[in-house]
């Protein structure tokens, strides 16, 4: 029996990243389709829950990706809302790659230290993988911040997270580098999660900061998030900080996107969203 991945992506095109993942992941074939919403999903969940026998619904499992967390989010929910009984199979979510990449890198955080009652602060954490990162260092036991250049954007990611995992989160404005170096003043754990090519802090932000104890940024693309670390840092000791860059805990992201889609085939009635993704994260750290 093949294994059939559909891969249900918001955006126009289906992500080629996700499609080459989820055949290195054991996936036999993956189908591809863009544009699709809660309105037009309906139909497509359809096709892959009443097509094979109840022992074999196992090899079909669903995808959900795109660039938009938020659109994700819901057809994630509308998939589901699709099942009954045992007409269903296993959906991932990932838009962005934002459960697998926040969840590799706070694991690996997580590696080099504990994290609970600790001051963790998200620059730039109102993207997809920010929000998922602080609500995982929430769940782990820290007082968590996150930033963004406007105060409403802050607050209203803050209380979106709240709705979704139940955890609170401090919003805080920093429209510039010295801002954010001012909301890192006293932070112990930092987390860069800006867009690729952006810095958000500059070497003399942190390297003097006896507070911070560990550093990790999620950005490959030069400039790095945040200057003075290295993309390929994997737990380095840089001014007595623990640094993990984004190629440095990117290979455990890879390897949980495919751990994932591995699981997926193993029953048809398996959902892997942050907190499950995250709990492969740190089993496989």
């Amino acid at each position: 029996m093949k294994k059939l991945l559909f891969q249900l992506d918001t955006d126009a095109h289906p992500a080629v990243f996700d499609t080459v993942v989820a055949y290195d992941g054991g996936a036999d074939h993956v189908i591809g389709h863009g544009n699709v919403t809660p309105d037009n999903v309906t139909s497509l969940v359809e096709g892959c829950i009443f097509t094979r026998a109840p022992k074999d619904k196992k090899y079909t499992a669903i995808f959900v990706g795109g660039s938009d967390m938020t659109a994700g989010e819901k057809l994630f929910k509308a998939v589901q809302k699709t099942f009954f009984a045992d007409f269903r199979v296993s959906v991932m979510l990932d838009s962005n790659g934002s459960n697998t990449t926040a969840a590799a890198g706070v694991a690996k955080l997580l590696t080099s230290g504990s994290i609970r009652d600790k001051r963790c602060v998200i620059l730039a954490g109102t993207g997809p993988v920010g929000r998922r990162a602080a609500a995982m260092m929430a769940l782990e036991g820290a007082n968590v911040a996150l930033t963004s250049r406007t105060a409403d954007r802050a607050r209203q990611t803050c209380a979106d997270i709240k709705t979704t995992f139940d955890v609170d989160i401090e919003p805080i404005a920093a429209a510039d580098n010295e801002a954010r170096a001012r909301a890192v003043e006293d932070a112990n754990v930092v987390f860069a999660t800006g867009a690729a090519g952006t810095e958000l802090l500059l070497p003399e932000h942190w390297q003097g900061n006896d507070n911070i104890e560990m550093i990790a940024d999620a950005n490959a693309t030069p400039p790095l998030g945040i200057g003075g670390t290295e993309m390929f840092d994997r737990g380095e000791n840089r001014n007595g900080k623990i640094i993990w860059g984004a190629i440095g805990f990117g290979t455990l992201k890879l390897a949980v996107h495919r751990a994932c889609i591995g699981k997926l085939f193993e029953s048809n009635d398996q959902l892997f969203d942050a907190v499950e993704i995250f709990a492969l994260a740190k089993a496989m750290a």
